[in-house]
């Protein structure tokens, strides 16, 4: 076996689970049992990348008061004598400073053995760096932490690629989604930038007049679609549109089902959309306005449910019409239909394109229109703003029926501009 290298043991079993089940929470209360078995999976893998010592050595994975351990120390003359001039040095440097000097500890608890207990639960910090080079150094915890949290953990950092835990503050970030600006905003942003961009911005201005920015989480296009859609139900009070949309939001569920996703998994996420979707209509107690839906939308566990809704309904869609989005995956990636939305679908933070554009517009039955403020189109002698519109039934595919969508005529609603990397919200004049 190469240096580095890792294989599965013959007996272990993998399960796998898209990432945004942890993401809910779920799983780490009600699958315990498969989080085990990917811990004794990496337990397999680091086995595999770095040979144990011939002495024995209990596991450290998930020990409850026990004394961490470290491998034997040479107790050859030189290291001996090491250790004991080491010790010297240190009671020699104590006793300079005024400290209290402790008496020379006994020769089998010398530097180099295992430390005093510590009654404190104990993680293997697995698979990190030159984990392939020797024994690594657990972490201790000094507070008790929950074995699924643990493993939970575990499984997420390893199928996700292990986002720091703790990142370093960045100062402000911008709500979820922000206030509206003036499209004169968006022309100060771009003021030392690009000529062109400037010109382009004064082309946006004759038809928008206000923008509205979301987050830049990779989440952007779904929340943006989310705030824009809510705000059209709002402003307009159309019941009958209300109506048409829940109807594609159940067949999106049975679509989910028939796929083979477990209905818990998810259905948290569809059931809070139809709550914002239904409060939006006035008449009701839990009716809400303008100022309450950007609250919402603002609310971490509102605004990230809502996105995992529009992310789900995007993934079935196009693993329905596998055939039909197959040509477009396989020009972005080299996987699958299914790995491309295990991958880049379904995991909060996963970047949208066009390929989840058609298919959340042609799920939903909504018209998306999108403009394009980048460097294309940018002949100085015929400048101009690129847009799409999606439009369900033109995107729609054979044996759509069950599936009701808007006319192919009519204009969209929603309007987002795209800049590389990123989605803000337009509004006409």
């Amino acid at each position: 076996m190469t240096a580095g290298s890792a294989t599965l043991a013959p007996h272990a079993r993998v399960t796998y689970i898209t990432p945004v089940d942890y993401a809910k929470g779920l799983y780490a209360k009600r699958h315990a049992h498969i989080f085990s078995t990917w811990a004794e999976i990496s337990h397999c893998r680091r086995s595999e990348r770095s040979p144990p010592p011939p002495e024995s050595k209990p596991s450290s994975r998930l020990v409850s008061n026990s004394v961490p351990t470290r491998a034997p120390t040479p107790t050859t003359p030189h290291a001996k004598l090491a250790r004991e001039a080491a010790d010297a040095s240190a009671r020699k440097r104590k006793a300079a400073d005024g400290a209290d000097v402790a008496a020379p500890a006994p020769e089998d608890a010398a530097m180099g053995d295992a430390p005093p207990p510590v009654p404190a639960l104990l993680v293997d910090a697995g698979g990190g760096e030159g984990s392939g080079s020797g024994p690594n150094p657990s972490r201790l915890s000094p507070d008790p932490v929950s074995v699924e949290l643990s493993m939970g953990g575990d499984y997420y950092h390893a199928c996700c690629g292990g986002p720091d835990p703790d990142p370093k503050p960045e100062g402000p970030q911008v709500p979820y989604v922000g206030n509206k600006e003036p499209l004169s905003a968006l022309a100060a942003e771009f003021q030392a930038g690009s000529p062109i961009l400037q010109e382009k911005i004064k082309l946006l201005g004759e038809q928008y007049d206000a923008l509205r920015r979301t987050r830049g989480d990779g989440n952007c296009f779904y929340r943006s679609f989310m705030f824009s859609y809510l705000e059209h139900i709002l402003e307009t009070q159309d019941r009958a549109e209300v109506e048409r949309i829940q109807k594609n939001i159940e067949q999106c569920n049975k679509t989910l089902q028939g796929l083979g996703y477990i209905e818990f998994t998810y259905e948290d996420f569809f059931a809070i959309f139809i709550e914002q979707l239904q409060n939006v209509l006035q008449g009701h107690d839990s009716s809400m306005g303008p100022e309450e839906l950007l609250e919402k939308s603002r609310e971490q566990t509102v605004s990230d449910y809502v996105v995992m809704f529009f992310r789900f309904v995007t993934s079935g869609e196009i693993q329905r019409r596998a055939e039909f989005f197959e040509p477009f995956i396989s020009g972005l990636t080299n996987s699958t239909v299914a790995q491309f939305c295990k991958a880049s679908v379904e995991p909060m933070g996963e970047e949208s394109d066009h390929v989840h554009i058609i298919a959340l517009s042609d799920a939903l039955g909504v018209p998306i229109r999108v403009m394009y403020l980048d460097r294309s189109s940018c002949d100085p002698a015929n400048l101009s703003v690129n847009h799409h519109d999606f439009v369900p039934a033109a995107n729609s595919s054979e044996g759509d029926d069950a599936m009701t969508s808007t006319p192919a005529d009519e204009k969209p609603y929603i309007t987002l501009l795209y800049r590389p990397g990123h989605y803000d919200i337009l509004y006409p004049k």
